[in-house]
């Protein structure tokens, strides 16, 4: 399910979660093992494979590129999920992954990414659309939590995964 977003939420900036201590950090030009620990973290559940079927050079050259954010949320000294906004294409910044680890699942930490996502998507100087993918594959609620959170569906495709 492909879904899209053609104005900036009227729900406001979200404040770190309370409780245990939390920082979102901006990884500059992160290594490709980097982003695939977290990638495999959030992951690996649900059966994200993709990244690891790119040649090497063209992982880095996305996970460096200088329009593509990558984004921890680091909550009591470890990752506890990340997102990355990709700007590569004008006008649209597409939240390219998003998810928490199964560990911080269930903590409120979800509504308080995404939103932040979201609002970080908005600030780029040209965004006109803030787009995001979801399917079978991705958490049984993503599709209804992007909803929630503004996104509306535009096109849906079938696919499914050899092996």
């Amino acid at each position: 399910t492909f879904l899209e977003m053609t104005e900036r939420p009227n729900y406001p900036r979200p404040a770190l979660p309370s409780g245990a201590p939390a920082a979102l950090l901006h990884a500059v030009k992160p290594p490709t093992r980097y982003f695939l620990s977290l990638y495999d973290a959030v992951g690996s559940e649900y059966h994200w494979l993709d990244m690891h079927e790119l040649p090497a050079d063209e992982l880095t050259d996305f996970v460096q590129d200088e329009k593509v954010e990558l984004y921890t949320l680091i909550r009591d000294g470890w990752p506890a999920g990340f997102f990355m906004l990709d700007r590569r294409t004008a006008e649209i910044c597409d939240i390219a992954y998003f998810g928490l680890v199964p560990e911080a699942i269930g903590l409120g930490l979800g509504t308080y990414m995404l939103h932040t996502a979201i609002h970080m998507a908005w600030d780029g100087e040209d965004t006109k659309t803030v787009t995001v993918n979801t399917c079978t594959l991705d958490h049984p609620r993503a599709l209804g939590t992007y909803q929630k959170a503004g996104f509306e569906p535009v096109k849906q495709e079938q696919r499914s995964r050899k092996g």
